[in-house]
């Protein structure tokens, strides 16, 4: 797609669905847990393959290229009782490790073998009745391996008890989790290292139905925040509230102190207004941990690159073992809009800003997070977005919204 220089329109209105981190942990919960009826289901790719796979009867379940997808029907698949499955993916799936999780279920019994390479999928799963009850997992890996377990816990006999190794990754998403499980009345508590989640094995069909709405998602609302602080204009966001589940609600935050983006709530209608600070002064350096956000990293950069605001951001582990290596990814392609940046195995750091090439080509390495993050640089010069349909993984609408607050210059 090739956008041309464009302006940012004011006072725009768009409405973003649903959260896909919401949407897939209530799709999990809906097929444990008989009445759960869920409101504002995300419209993403992922969201429809998980709804899918769970509503499917084949031996064989392709999630392509949906890690939520993998990591929380490996935990789930693991105790349908009698049910054999194939969970496979995309070639990117087969390169994204698994082997904690895994090793994880197995400890507590589960009945998982690799089918091609150990420690990563496609995964054979024989469901079973598991009774074990506690299981230790590094901390530092991705939330969702935990996320996963947390699911699962209160449908086991015993419950489940998981002991946390190290220093905690993407806690916010844990919480989240956590707060999920609460809304549908099952009893948990998170002490220190330790979380443990109650049994709660429910049959009764005729139970009180519970309704659960899926906030907006708040890693796809970021886009229009990076496109609120470069073009100095005001958008507007329908179905977002001030107190979110998502720890991508940081990105409030995070653009009022850098950026100067201050988010207005208007609670009555659900909307949130993104309204630039004309007198705001710039910082001379972004430092910033985003262990608890990582997922909104590649936009931030983006927008300290057009800005040419320094930055040094740490707390990026987890992005090496994503859609792709977004470490490698971002730092690549911040080098076509002008900024060199260096990375480690957590960290990316600008060294030198410099004025970029025309006809730039931002390649997104079939990442959706890498089109929509470098989208907002058409404020400040013409680009091309290869392949576009990446976006439909978590923003199928994404072009659509993008196109009603922005208007190229002709």
């Amino acid at each position: 797609m090739r956008l041309e220089k464009s302006t940012l329109k004011d006072n725009e209105t768009i409405e973003i669905s649903g959260s896909k981190s919401i949407s897939n942990r209530l799709l999990i919960l809906s097929a444990l847990f008989e009445n759960l009826i869920i409101e504002n289901l995300s419209n993403s790719q992922d969201t429809q393959l998980l709804q899918k796979a769970l509503e499917s009867d084949s031996d064989v379940i392709d999630i392509h290229h949906a890690g939520t997808a993998m990591r929380f029907l490996t935990s789930y698949l693991s105790i349908q009782d009698g049910k054999t499955t194939i969970l496979t993916g995309s070639d990117r799936m087969k390169q994204r490790p698994i082997q904690y999780l895994v090793d994880a279920l197995r400890d507590l019994g589960a009945d998982i073998s690799y089918v091609e390479k150990e420690g990563f999928p496609p995964l054979k799963i024989v469901g079973k009745k598991i009774v074990k009850s506690k299981v230790v997992i590094p901390a530092n890996i991705s939330s969702q391996f935990i996320s996963s377990l947390m699911l699962i816990g209160a449908k086991l006999e015993n419950g489940l008890q998981i002991n946390l190794v190290g220093k905690i990754t993407s806690r916010p998403y844990l919480e989240m989790t956590l707060r999920l499980l609460k809304r549908i009345g099952i009893s948990t508590q998170w002490d220190d290292q330790t979380i443990r989640i109650f049994p709660n094995i429910q049959t009764d069909k005729s139970s009180q139905i519970t309704k659960c709405v899926a906030e907006s998602d708040w890693s796809s609302a970021s886009y229009f925040y990076s496109l609120a602080a470069i073009g100095r204009k005001s958008i507007n966001l329908k179905s977002f509230r001030p107190h979110s589940l998502q720890g991508d609600s940081a990105i409030k935050e995070i653009y009022w102190n850098f950026f100067g983006v201050n988010t207005i709530s208007q609670g009555s209608e659900s909307k949130i207004s993104l309204m630039p600070e004309s007198t705001f002064v710039f910082p001379e350096m972004i430092s910033l941990d985003m262990n608890d956000c990582p997922d909104i990293a590649q936009t931030l950069c983006v927008t300290a690159t057009a800005l040419q605001i320094p930055f040094n951001i740490t707390g990026l582990s987890t992005l090496k073992v994503k859609e792709t290596d977004r470490l490698v990814a971002l730092k690549n392609e911040l080098f076509k809009i002008g900024c060199i940046a260096e990375i480690t195995d957590e960290t990316i750091y600008s060294t030198k800003f410099f004025e970029p090439n025309e006809n730039t080509s931002i390649e997104t390495y079939d990442d959706h997070r890498m089109a929509m993050s470098f989208a907002p640089f058409c404020l400040i010069k013409a680009l091309t977005i290869e392949n576009k349909n990446v976006v439909e993984k978590s923003y199928p609408r994404f072009w659509d919204d993008f196109q009603t607050v922005t208007e190229p210059i002709l």
